[in-house]
């Protein structure tokens, strides 16, 4: 469904687990940054009706994400610790073509959340079936399936404002770009990318 052409190494769930404290940390501030990002495409935006009532709901269902991140921490005794450069999402953005039409800069922002939806659901899959804790599997299980819903809607939005074909073609380059930059990071367990 996802399409992504590289899957996450199986070791990263290992290293995930090692440091609770760090991938919640990091899951935490993922989703402080998509509902920052989505109110962005808001503020960009104001004249893309469909757009806006689309991502306005997300933006609350993000941050009640970040808040039960928050709770499930608390829960555990954990702290949170300081956000971290995401280099995953920082290459995504270097691939991102700047300039155009405004319709052009919106489809590639559109795409650029689209993959990051798209690997955090297959992340959160890969916790909710291997992680060695009944209750975190139940718990990534619950966002594996908003982020596959959040991937499904950037795409739709991107189609909807710059094109099936268009879109089409953008996006395959998007998943061997996304495969490479996959290849090149180190496999880290306190990140979520």
């Amino acid at each position: 469904m996802l399409g992504l052409k590289l899957p996450t190494d199986p070791r990263w769930v290992d290293l995930a687990e090692k440091d609770l404290a760090e991938i919640l940390t990091d899951h935490a501030f993922c989703e402080q940054k998509a509902t920052t990002s989505c109110i962005t495409l808001i503020q960009q935006n104001p004249e893309r009706e469909r757009m806006v009532r689309e991502l306005a709901p997300i933006v609350t269902e993000e941050w009640g994400h970040f808040r039960l991140v928050l709770q499930e921490m608390d829960k555990r005794g954990l702290k949170l610790g300081r956000q971290r450069k995401d280099e995953y999402v920082n290459e995504l953005l270097k691939f991102e073509q700047k300039g155009g039409s405004p319709e052009n800069r919106l489809v590639e922002r559109l795409l650029v959340n689209a993959m990051i939806e798209a690997r955090s659901c297959e992340r959160f899959r890969l916790l909710s079936l291997h992680i060695n804790d009944d209750d975190l599997k139940e718990f990534y299980h619950k966002f594996m399936i908003s982020e596959a819903g959040h991937y499904r809607l950037f795409l739709d939005l991107a189609k909807h404002y710059g094109g099936e074909e268009k879109v089409k073609i953008r996006w395959q380059e998007y998943l061997d770009h996304e495969a490479t930059i996959m290849d090149n990071l180190v496999v880290r367990g306190d990140r979520i990318h």
